[in-house]
């Protein structure tokens, strides 16, 4: 076992920090491991490949994947031969078609069957999802590869707004500090150079000692889920704190980050934010770069596909679609043709960057992300702009639905709030809503987290299937 195996160990924290400084003492180019290095050499290279090299080597993985799956994964082989099909009767992108989408009632009435054959247990690790539909995820990830290249994929990412291995970073992301339960709410990682903080513990009366650590830290990024930092930015804004001046980057990931969060980090860290599109399945990924706020899809990563609400790929600028994804990283459980519920707008712009890339305008969203009217429309939590004075006297906010045409909106009200507040915001939301949507506030003392730390603005438990019924009409 090495150091960087034992620093991850459950051992006491103090003999844990102890191996971290350790192995943070070795050079970083030693420190990473052969699959992040190979990885990370080849994403330097290939991002700048043309388009046509670049389906040239999404085809050859696609094909590889194809007679790995139909040699070693009982569930494939019988998709397989249902079908009459054969490996290498899937000659290009189109013919992908001929195999069906891969659900995640699918991945767990089969889950066994999905696991390749020609892995021993040693070389896999079981993972959850974080159950954003209310019911978690298993599968199993490749041990020391699956992981080595999604470091190696967001590290080139995070290089486009000038993160490098080893600059010191400020993380909010569901993290617990070691020591938190002795009331301290932030610990340092030596193995990262990381200033990491609790983001269960972000309330006003600790905030400022965040902020105080953060300005004595002197990060160059923040790494944070969109929700934590959009609550550091608001006590911020509210008491005219000035932002952090050795920050060039917001790094935002795991959530997605809606504009009007993008709209208050921006006013009030004075930095770039730059955020990302990717799952724990490990399927599709897509990030933005130096010059814009497009997610440039990974070709090197999977092939994307994006399918409308009739059936169809999306091929108009500025259309929806659920993104399908089939993964090049993971061979232990593999996804093809995975329908992740995940909402993409299409955008047929070329960037500046020079990468040959397609490109997402935005991330809507998961559809668990989408409020239903009576009517049947589809009203994204894109359209409700939280940064306003809406919402000056409110600490935290959620919708919940259960029902059609119904949404309860449970509101933490601060020391300043009114009846008038009530009715302003009542009045706003109901024209974003609509005439056909029934609202109902709630007032509660605190909304809870998931349990991997993160905040939704929205608890959906209606069934949502995109494109299920032409009633569903989009309001995005």
């Amino acid at each position: 076992m090495n150091l960087r195996e034992l620093a991850k160990r459950h051992l006491p924290y103090p003999v844990k920090q102890g191996f971290k400084y350790i192995y943070s003492a070795i050079p970083p180019r030693f420190r990473y491991d052969k699959v992040f290095r190979e990885t990370y050499n080849f994403l330097q290279e290939s991002q700048w490949w043309s388009r046509e090299k670049l389906e040239e080597y999404q085809m050859q993985q696609l094909s590889r994947l194809l007679y790995h799956v139909y040699e070693n994964v009982p569930y494939y082989r019988r998709v397989f031969e249902e079908r009459g099909l054969k490996p290498k009767d899937i000659q290009d992108f189109d013919d992908l078609r001929k195999l069906p989408y891969l659900t995640k009632a699918i991945i767990r009435e089969n889950l066994s069957d999905l696991i390749a054959r020609n892995y021993p247990k040693s070389r896999i690790e079981c993972v959850t999802s974080g159950g954003s539909t209310g019911i978690p995820l298993g599968f199993c990830w490749e041990r020391g590869v699956t992981d080595s290249k999604e470091h190696a994929f967001i590290t080139t990412l995070w290089n486009r707004v000038g993160f490098k291995i080893g600059d010191r970073c400020v993380i909010l992301r569901g993290n617990v500090a070691q020591l938190a339960c002795k009331g301290k709410f932030w610990g340092y990682d030596p193995l990262k150079k990381d200033l990491i903080l609790s983001s269960y513990h972000m309330t006003d009366e600790i905030l400022p000692n965040y902020i105080g650590k953060i300005r004595e830290f002197r990060p160059d990024f923040i790494q944070a889920y969109p929700s934590a930092i959009t609550i550091l930015a608001r006590f911020m804004k509210k008491n005219n704190i000035e932002p952090f001046p050795t920050v060039k980057a917001i790094l935002c990931a795991s959530e997605n980050l809606y504009p009007w969060q993008r709209e208050l980090l921006e006013e009030v860290m004075k930095c770039r934010v730059c955020s990302f599109y990717g799952h724990v399945e490990r399927a599709a990924l897509a990030g933005e770069c130096e010059y814009s706020s497009y997610y440039h899809i990974f070709p090197e990563y999977g092939y994307l596909e994006l399918i409308g609400s009739d059936g169809n790929e999306v091929t108009r600028d500025r259309e929806t679609g659920e993104v399908i994804a089939t993964g090049f990283n993971n061979f232990a459980t593999p996804f093809i043709r995975y329908k992740t519920m995940d909402l993409g707008v299409f955008s047929t712009k070329k960037c500046r960057c020079g990468r040959q890339y397609q490109l997402l305008e935005r991330i809507e969203g998961r559809l668990q992300e989408l409020i239903v009217t009576k009517a049947g429309r589809l009203i994204s939590m894109t359209a409700i702009n939280m940064h306003s004075d809406v919402f000056d006297n409110i600490k935290q906010f959620q919708f919940y639905q259960d029902k059609k045409g119904e949404v309860i909106f449970y509101v933490v009200k601060k020391n300043t709030y009114t009846k008038r507040d009530t009715e302003y915001m009542k009045g706003e939301l109901y024209k974003k809503l609509g005439d056909d949507m029934k609202l109902e506030i709630r007032f509660v003392d605190h909304i809870p987290r998931t349990r991997s730390g993160k905040y939704r603005f929205l608890i959906q438990k209606l069934p949502m299937e995109f494109g299920e019924s032409d009633k569903f009409r989009k309001n995005f």
